[in-house]
C-alpha cells in the first residue's frame, strides 16, 4: 500500500509558518468510510510486522517515532491499535514525565539520548524532547532566553540521529477543545478509564491557547527534511490510526530494506 499522496499534506513543510486553527481536527477526507478504513486499518498489522521483520534483520536502520498532543489527544491509543502490528522483541516504548534528580543534573537531551533506538530497532516516544520547549515554556520553568535555544539544538540533535542511520518520524495529534472535553469527560464517568484522570488535567486545559501557540512555534521551527512534523486530524480516532500507520508504513518501505544474505558455504544439515 503506497501513500496516498494527498496524505503527505499533513507533512509541515521548512519553515511554513503553523497555525493550528488552518487544520480541520475533524477532517477524514481521504478515508471517508469509517468502517473499510478500521479494517485497512486493521490490515495494517501484517504489514508492519513485515516490514519490522527486514528492519530487525538487516540492522542497519533505526526508527524513532514520537508521540505528542494535548492531553488526551490519543497518543497511548495510537500506540496500542497502530504500533501493536510491532514485535515487543524489537520495539520499546517510552513516556516522558517530570525529569528525575538525576536527569535535572544534565542538560534536558541527556534522558533522551539514552533512549534512542539501536541498530534495527524501532522506539515510540510518548512525549519527547518537544516537552522542553512545551510544559517548560508554558509554565515558565526556565527563562525565554534558554527554551527559544532549544528548537535550534533540537533540529541539530534530530539532525545527528538522521546522519547515523535513524529515520525519525514526529506525529502532532491534532484535537479539538471540545473534543478534550468529551475525553475528560469519559475518562471520569467510566471505571475503566478513570485512573488515568488527574485534576492537574483540568488546570493544564485552562491554558489550551497558551499551549496551542508553543506548538505552533514547534511544528514550525522543528520540521525538517530529516524529521518531519505531520499534524494528524485526531478527533476521529479511526482516522487518526489509518493516518500514522500509512505515514510509517510509506517511510518504512522508502528505507527499500532486504534480507541480508548469509554465508551458508559448506553449511550441511544432517
Amino acid at each position: 500500500m503506497g501513500i496516498d499522496r494527498g496524505i503527505d499534506t499533513y507533512r509541515v513543510r521548512k519553515n511554513q509558518n503553523v497555525r493550528l486553527r488552518d487544520y480541520d481536527p475533524d477532517d477524514v477526507r481521504f478515508a471517508p468510510d469509517k468502517e473499510k478504513t478500521k479494517q485497512q486499518t486493521a490490515a495494517m498489522h501484517e504489514q508492519l510486522a513485515e516490514l519490522q521483520e527486514l528492519l530487525y534483520a538487516g540492522r542497519q536502520h533505526k526508527v524513532l517515532i514520537l508521540l505528542q498532543g494535548m492531553d488526551a489527544s490519543g497518543k497511548d491509543g495510537t500506540i496500542r491499535h497502530v504500533m501493536g502490528g510491532f514485535n515487543p522483541q524489537g520495539t520499546r516504548v517510552v513516556s516522558f514525565g517530570k525529569p528525575n534528580e538525576q536527569e535535572l543534573n544534565h542538560d534536558y537531551l541527556w534522558r533522551i539520548h539514552q533512549h534512542m533506538p539501536g541498530k534495527g530497532e524501532i522506539t515510540v516516544f510518548n512525549r519527547s524532547q518537544y516537552e522542553d520547549v512545551l510544559i517548560v515554556r508554558v509554565h515558565e520553568l526556565v527563562p525565554k532566553s534558554d527554551w527559544k535555544k532549544r528548537y535550534a539544538q533540537i533540529n541539530d540533535f534530530e539532525k545527528m540521529l538522521s546522519e547515523n542511520d535513524t529515520l525519525i518520524l514526529k506525529f502532532f495529534l491534532h484535537i479539538s477543545k471540545g473534543e478534550q472535553r468529551k475525553r475528560l469527560e469519559e475518562r471520569i464517568e467510566d471505571p475503566t478509564k478513570r485512573w488515568k484522570f488527574q485534576h492537574g488535567d483540568l488546570d493544564e486545559r485552562k491554558l489550551w491557547s497558551t499551549y496551542e501557540r508553543a506548538y505552533e512555534d514547534a511544528l514550525s521551527q522543528c520540521s525538517t527534511p530529516w524529521a518531519p512534523w505531520y499534524i494528524v486530524p485526531a478527533n476521529q480516532k479511526w482516522y487518526r490510526n489509518y493516518i500514522v500507520g500509512t505515514i510509517v508504513i510509506d517511510a518504512l518501505k522508502r528505507l527499500k530494506m532486504k534480507y541480508p544474505q548469509p554465508d551458508l558455504t559448506g553449511i550441511v544439515v544432517e
